[in-house]
This record gives structure tokens, C-alpha cells and sequence, in this order.
């Protein structure tokens, strides 16, 4: 299957923990870059995958660890059938993980390392909640942004404040809740802020379970009545309500979206409906 976006990274690690967890895969790196890393954990076995924010991390035993982040352009496909070692590569694989059942490509990463056990605690503790993950607390979050003097639309990109939310969730989750991406952290309302998380909290899983960033309305009811009755649910297309969609009229009031780059990327937002605090 294809590596899923990385606002899904959470599902990846999922397959990546149902397809390798338990087995002892051979690792190698074909590019040659991840060449003496492959070495060290090549043949031992994998105890789990797991996800954080935008990082992966596979635990194999002996207190080895694989650190990953995709980065902009880093994908990590998982694909099915037997394995063997004239499985073809294609493109400049970073790392490859093989059994005579799945084999899974690495590329383009902007991390790709073993790590130790506390130098994996190291990171997870420079990141903020993670919406996806249950133990979450988003208290964790609001006293960052609370005490802060920059603006929402550059906080929800920060992964220290928060963890995994990308670019599209940011400009379409401020929009649903009719918030200013300029609004000042410490100008922030308790309040809104319940609702960014509340909403985040919905969104991402419908991204987890489609492969698709799902973020309005009718397609988040429609995903979510799918899910109800237990089917899997398939969207014709994606669309959105403000990202990229510059100087095209507001769904929901009519007037011009806008576009700033902020935290680096492109901030989408409607100059009209999107003024509460």
C-alpha cells in the first residue's frame, strides 16, 4: 500500500506494526546512506512501531531504535508478497525492511537513524499533545499557547506546542471555528481553544481510517456514518474550504480568502467569517 500523508503518519506506523512487529526483517540501505545503521539492526526483531507528532520510531530489541521523520518529501511505502533479494528498487531508498512477506521503502527522509532509549525520551519529551493519541492532555498545550505573543496560525504549526497537526488541518480547523489565524497566543480564549482541540481530535482519525485529509462538513458526516456502520469509506475527491483556494469566494459568507505564509507555509483564511478570538 502507499505510504499514507504525513498527517496520517499515525496510520503508517499502524501498518508498519502490523506488517514487521514480531518478525526479525532483514535491513538494508540500497542508496547506501543508512548503510552502517542497517547493519546494526538488520536481523533483529521489531517489538513495535509507534508514532509521535510527525516522528516514527520502530523499537527492536536489544534497546535498539529506528528514528524516522519523513520531513516535506520522505515517504515509506509498505508493500505485500514475498521478499526476495532481487526484489527490484526503485528510486534512492534510505532504508529497506524485508520478510518473505512484506518489504517496506524508505526514502527521501529528513531523519533516518538508530537511536538509544534516551535519546528517543529526548525527543518525545521536546514534543507537544499529540491529538491521535488518547493519553494526551491538550492542557499541556494551552499553557504554551496562553503564555505566548505570537499568533494561532504560527503556534499550530509548532510541534513543541503541538504535535502532527499539519498545514491543511491548520487553515481548515481555524476556518470551521470561524477563529483569526492572527489572534496572539496569549489572546487566545480558553475557550477557542477547546474547540481547535475538540475538533482536531475528530478530524484526524477520519484521516487515519480514509487515507484523506476529510475536513468538511458533509464529508466528515458522510465518513463518519461509514465508519458507524462498519464499512470503509471512499471519497470521489478531496476538497477543502480554504486551503489553496486564494482570492476564491468564502463558502460560508462569500467574502475573499487570503493567503500569508506563516511558520514557513502557506496560511489560508477568509478576510470575512474567521474574526473571533
Amino acid at each position: 500500500m502507499p505510504a499514507c500523508p504525513r498527517d496520517t503518519l499515525y496510520a503508517l506506523a499502524r501498518d508498519l506494526h502490523a506488517a514487521f512487529a514480531g518478525t526479525s526483517p532483514v535491513v538494508t540501505s540500497p542508496q547506501g546512506r543508512f548503510a552502517e545503521g542497517a547493519a546494526l539492526v538488520s536481523g533483529r526483531r521489531v517489538l513495535g512501531v509507534t508514532s509521535r507528532g510527525k516522528h516514527l520510531f520502530l523499537e527492536l530489541e536489544g534497546d535498539a531504535w529506528v528514528h524516522v521523520h519523513l520531513g516535506l518529501i520522505g515517504t515509506f511505502t509498505v508493500d505485500h508478497g514475498a521478499w526476495t533479494a532481487e526484489a527490484p528498487v526503485v528510486g534512492q531508498v534510505r532504508m529497506r525492511l524485508a520478510t518473505d512477506q512484506h518489504v517496506a521503502d524508505l526514502r527521501g527522509p529528513t531523519v533516518c537513524a538508530v537511536v538509544t532509549p534516551e535519546e528517543v525520551a529526548a525527543v518525545l519529551g521536546r514534543l507537544g499533545p499529540d491529538p491521535l493519541r488518547p493519553d494526551s492532555d491538550p492542557e499541556v498545550a494551552w499553557r504554551r499557547i496562553s503564555r505566548s505573543g505570537r499568533s494561532i496560525g504560527e503556534l499550530l504549526m509548532d510541534q513543541s506546542v503541538l504535535a502532527g497537526v499539519g498545514n491543511v488541518y491548520r487553515s481548515e480547523v481555524l476556518f470551521r471555528q470561524r477563529l483569526s489565524p492572527a489572534t496572539e497566543g496569549r489572546r487566545f480564549r480558553r475557550a477557542s481553544w477547546s474547540l481547535v482541540w475538540d475538533d482536531l481530535v475528530r478530524l484526524l482519525p477520519l484521516g487515519v481510517a480514509t487515507g484523506r485529509i476529510v475536513t468538511v462538513e458533509d464529508q466528515v458526516l458522510e465518513v463518519e456514518a461509514a465508519l458507524g456502520r462498519g464499512e470503509v469509506p471512499h471519497l470521489e475527491e478531496r476538497t477543502s474550504s480554504v486551503y489553496k483556494r486564494d482570492g476564491q469566494p468564502c463558502p460560508r459568507c462569500g467574502a475573499r480568502i487570503r493567503t500569508r505564509v506563516v511558520a514557513g507555509r502557506n496560511l489560508f483564511w477568509c478576510g470575512g467569517c474567521q474574526r473571533r478570538r
